[in-house]
């Protein structure tokens, strides 16, 4: 393939040759007079052919200037309209946002149908995983991220969104029925938990709620003397609770609808804080516009 001059220069020249005036040419490309001579002057001298006669007035093209134009008019319209077609099928691609399962289930797709109605025209794909994509190779293009308030996810430009805390829940028969009025009475029912990984920094459990009980009320019973059944996934805990099959402590993020219903209720007046949920995008994304829009909704839903 042939070495090309710089585009600066050929669109100065178009600009000036359609125009047949480097003032006009100055102006639609937001240059100076004297910039587009520059430019001109340094294709002329890369083709080894004057390509404008300068005098006398009016400007005009020399015969080699006339055979060039319509060959970089035409190249610059292809593209223009190659770019442009590049362009519209990126904006059309789905938005990919990646979060935890658990957050897209129980939080992210209840409220997509706002999302939806406020941006019909930018859809998203919702990638849930509690593995953590990369941002930085294009696997996702904004992250919804869970993390303490001393460890904010590093890898992109990062904006708080919502923190929550841990209630112990249950299903509101075991509070009727008077089985569970108190502390101690957490002896006679199975403790649900939740997977949270070694890397977790101090993840709120129930070894650790326990731990703040006891030094609250008396007779609460230990850890390791009472009932389990844990699971893997998060929103499989949060079912085995909602269906009375025990207690759990869950976030009041995931099951504030459950909350709000009378679904699940608060079995005691301790909490433990959580994390927070982060908004993580990386800088320079070709999808800039799109990802603060998104971003912006979120914040507006939380």
């Amino acid at each position: 393939m042939h070495k090309l001059p710089p585009l600066v220069e050929l669109r100065a020249f178009d600009a000036a040759a359609r125009h047949m005036s480097f003032k006009k040419a100055a102006l639609e490309l937001g240059v100076t007079p004297t910039a587009i001579s520059h430019q001109i002057r340094l294709l002329e001298r890369y083709c080894g052919r004057a390509l404008f006669r300068r005098r006398p007035r009016p400007l005009t093209l020399t015969d080699a200037g006339a055979r060039l134009f319509p060959a970089i008019r035409g190249g610059l319209e292809v593209f223009a309209t190659a770019i442009a077609a590049v362009k519209r099928d990126g904006d059309q691609q789905p938005l990919r946002v990646t979060t935890t399962n658990a957050f897209a289930s129980r939080w992210l797709v209840p409220r997509l149908p706002a999302w939806r109605k406020l941006h019909p025209n930018l859809p998203l794909e919702v990638i849930g995983t509690d593995s953590v994509l990369d941002l930085q190779a294009g696997d996702c293009d904004v992250a919804i991220r869970y993390a303490t308030s001393r460890a904010a996810p590093p890898d992109g430009i990062t904006e708080g969104l919502l923190s929550d805390t841990f209630w112990p829940v249950c299903n509101p028969r075991l509070l009727s029925t008077g089985r569970l009025k108190r502390p101690a009475d957490l002896a006679k029912h199975v403790l649900i938990h939740s997977y949270w990984s070694p890397a977790d920094r101090e993840p709120p459990t129930w070894q650790k709620w326990l731990a703040a009980a006891q030094r609250r009320w008396r007779d609460v019973p230990e850890f390791k003397d009472m009932q389990h059944l844990s699971f893997r996934e998060e929103l499989h805990a949060i079912e085995a609770v909602i269906g009375g099959q025990g207690v759990g402590i869950f976030s009041d993020v995931l099951v504030a609808h459950e909350l709000a219903a009378g679904t699940l209720v608060k079995a005691f007046k301790l909490s433990l804080p959580g994390y927070r949920f982060y908004v993580i995008r990386r800088p320079d994304h070709p999808r800039e516009r799109a990802i603060r829009a998104f971003s912006e909704w979120l914040r507006s839903a939380a």
